[in-house]
């Protein structure tokens, strides 16, 4: 068995980096509405006509506030991924 000691000093510092890294991670999950730019490079895809078709055929959710704004709900490209998904064998 292996011991390993931390300076006081050492060990506030670690655990200070892991908690501000797990903050950052979970910072992409809990935002709740995403651009189109955001929610184009989650889904790997590159033309706007391609997130406009999923949008009229009510794959995804969105709300638009204002005429040039289109803001994509996160939980439901989160459940069109998770529809979508393939077992492995």
């Amino acid at each position: 068995m292996e011991v390993i000691c931390f300076q006081d000093e050492a060990w506030y510092k670690l655990v200070e980096t892991v908690v501000q890294r797990m903050q950052e991670a979970n910072k992409v999950k809990s935002k709740k509405w995403l651009s189109g730019e955001e929610v184009m490079d989650m889904l790997h895809i590159k033309s706007k006509t391609t997130l406009q078709d999923l949008r009229d055929s009510g794959k995804i959710r969105f709300s638009q506030p204002e005429k040039k704004m289109i803001l994509y709900e996160a939980d439901s490209i989160e459940e069109y991924l998770n529809q979508n998904l393939r077992k492995t064998f």
